[in-house]
């Protein structure tokens, strides 16, 4: 079975920060957007295998919404 899972995914000098929002602590990093997202793709799966399968329906169930604001820059 597949799921889709929200993740945000930060650029730096550094390199790409992805985490998963619906999974606390679930985050990784990555030298490339490739990398961050295969590692976070693991992450998430050996995430939710930890967890007790009402837990993990109960999680991958919740609804993040993700948007932007204008705001006013002096």
């Amino acid at each position: 079975m597949t799921r889709r899972v929200s993740v945000v995914v930060e650029h730096d000098d550094e390199g790409y920060y992805a985490y998963c929002p619906d999974l606390r602590g679930c985050q990784t990093q990555g030298a490339t957007l490739q990398e961050a997202m295969d590692n976070i793709r693991e992450a998430i799966e050996l995430y939710l295998e930890t967890l007790p399968a009402d837990q993990r329906i109960e999680l991958l169930s919740r609804e993040i919404l993700m948007t932007s604001v204008e705001v006013e820059v002096a």
